[in-house]
């Protein structure tokens, strides 16, 4: 049965080490070995995820099932929407209705902060995932090309959710 676990400050190891599997898994479909390295260290290492906690107002879950993480999202409070930072799921574990079942959980939290939209980020290319979101109901508001450094930028759509009452 899937449920979710807050991540807990002593777990931010575990959870790097489970990131860092799945975008090696996952990124090399679209991203150089070398962006998906450096973003890894940017975005999902210790010392990233720890200074997300600490400055960035992020939190995350692990996605469990009998105790096994399976995947993780990671979720962070704007002024007027929740935005989900990453949701991701284990190569093994893809294509079963564990993102779906995520996201129920993610538009829960975000009901409960009182929101009425999820914002999210998603790579221009990533055709998979935008199909996804998109028959769970975003649409595209925006495209933006953030410059991350090291000569690597991040091509994406911003995408929104609404929720209704």
């Amino acid at each position: 049965m899937i449920n979710f676990k807050k991540v807990e400050q002593k777990e931010i190891k575990a959870l790097a080490h489970l990131a860092s599997k799945i975008w090696h898994e996952y990124w090399t479909i679209i991203l150089t070995p070398e962006q998906i390295d450096y973003m890894v260290e940017k975005f999902q290492s210790e010392h990233a995820i720890q200074n997300q906690y600490e400055n960035e107002n992020y939190t995350y879950y692990f996605i469990q099932d009998n105790g096994e993480n399976l995947g993780y999202f990671g979720i962070s409070d704007k002024e007027n929407y929740l935005f989900l930072s990453k949701l991701y799921i284990s190569k093994d574990n893809r294509h079963k209705g564990i993102g779906a079942k995520a996201f129920e959980k993610i538009k829960q939290i975000a009901r409960e902060k009182s929101y009425k939209s999820i914002q999210l980020t998603v790579n221009k290319y990533n055709k998979n995932t935008i199909s996804a979101y998109n028959k769970w109901g975003f649409e595209t508001i925006d495209s933006v090309v953030t410059d991350i450094g090291e000569g690597f930028v991040m091509d994406d759509y911003i995408m929104q959710y609404n929720l209704t009452p």
